[in-house]
């Protein structure tokens, strides 16, 4: 047995998992109306408990425990969602982690994370979160004007001010370890240096930037499929050309720093890129074993497995074809994708943004114009870097 996922010969090989986001509360204080888990097509949201019970934590923490012994991984992440995870409470959640820590081997160092919309974070929350070194990350999408469009309450309320109160809070001294980063969402009626500027101003460790989902039968907006234009690439650009500029950068962004790496030769840190098997399982409220949440764009019912915490381990679920498709790396990928001199950078992005309703995931991404004009701008931008530093060299 090893961490690389080599099991005996009665099991599954497959890489295992090394993520688990927990579902620990199902419903959200929030309406965006842009959300992937209650906006699209995939709606079992509706049957799910509102939160996580007891039994169903523990059942989970067993779960991880035994995959992390089995597969001999010195860590795993345990990612506390939703919904909006802050709704399950303190107490649930402190229960949550103190079980999971609890059943985990020793051998295995436990990174445990919450994303969370912010309105709920308060000393109590934070207090807790500093007892159990859960680091936490919170959405937005720039200033008021920006952030308010879509990411609102069910009257219509914006959310920026009270997330902006719960940004301030983490960024204090005797919280700010706790400080994950900043989730924003590109929207490309927004400006984009603007939007990264006020973000800025948050002093997230780290951002990301998270492309609508979609796919070719229901396209992001703005993303029309029958032309090459990139309007989402060109959003990124300017971005990057600002963060890359400015040295040293003053937050890391995940999307950026992972085209860098592996236009260099490295590895990915996001399943948007690259031919990283994905390694995420997801624990619904119920106990259901699904995977990753942007595969409820696509059709109801895509992200499950069928598995129960209480019944199955994650070693069957890793053994199910969408499981199994998704750790295929190019052998999994669109012919289109195969030939394609950027495949080992682009990777055919995200998984649910290749579904097609009349043949499923055998597409490039719909964001293809997109990669293509941001990966090419990035490779351009370090080739003219390691221009120069060729020229300084001695001798």
């Amino acid at each position: 047995m090893n961490g690389n996922g080599a099991v005996g010969s009665d099991n599954v090989v497959g890489t295992p998992v090394r993520q688990v986001l927990l579902k620990i509360h199902s419903r959200c204080n929030l309406a965006c109306d842009y959300c992937y888990v209650y906006q699209h097509v995939d709606q079992t949201w509706r049957n799910q408990p509102k939160v996580m019970s007891r039994p169903v934590v523990e059942m989970a923490a067993m779960r991880i425990a035994e995959h992390a012994q089995r597969h001999g991984l010195d860590l795993v992440t345990v990612i506390f969602h939703g919904g909006e995870p802050l709704l399950a409470g303190p107490d649930l959640l402190d229960h949550a982690a103190r079980t999971i820590r609890a059943a985990v081997p020793a051998s295995t160092t436990v990174d445990l994370r919450i994303q969370t919309n912010g309105v709920l974070l308060d000393e109590v929350f934070l207090e807790l979160f500093g007892k159990h070194g859960i680091r936490v990350g919170i959405s937005l999408d720039g200033p008021a004007a920006a952030n308010d469009r879509h990411r609102v309450f069910a009257g219509g309320q914006g959310s920026h001010r009270l997330v902006a109160r719960a940004l301030r809070r983490l960024h204090q001294e005797h919280h700010r370890h706790l400080y994950g980063g900043i989730l924003c969402t590109v929207n490309l009626e927004n400006d984009p240096i603007e939007v990264y500027r006020s973000l800025l101003d948050f002093h997230p460790p780290r951002m990301d930037f998270l492309l609508p989902h979609g796919n070719w039968t229901t396209p992001p907006p703005g993303r029309r499929t029958d032309t090459t234009d990139a309007p989402y690439a060109e959003w990124l650009i300017r971005i990057f050309d600002e963060w890359y500029a400015t040295r040293p950068q003053r937050t890391g962004i995940r999307l950026f720093e992972s085209l860098v790496d592996l236009l260099l030769g490295g590895r990915s840190g996001s399943e948007v890129v690259g031919l990283s098997p994905s390694d995420l399982i997801t624990v619904e409220t119920d106990g259901a074993i699904e995977q990753g949440d942007a595969l409820k764009t696509t059709e109801e019912g895509m992200a499950a497995t069928g598995l129960h915490v209480a019944s199955s381990t994650f070693d069957e679920a890793i053994a199910q074809p969408g499981v199994q498709a998704r750790q295929s790396g190019l052998a999994g990928l669109a012919a289109t994708c195969r030939s394609c001199p950027l495949v080992r950078i682009c990777g055919g992005g995200l998984y649910a943004h290749r579904y097609r309703a009349a043949n499923g995931f055998e597409n490039p991404s719909v964001y293809c114009p997109d990669l293509t004009r941001l990966i090419r701008h990035i490779r351009v931008r370090l080739n003219a870097e390691l221009s120069v530093l060729r020229v300084c060299e001695p001798g």
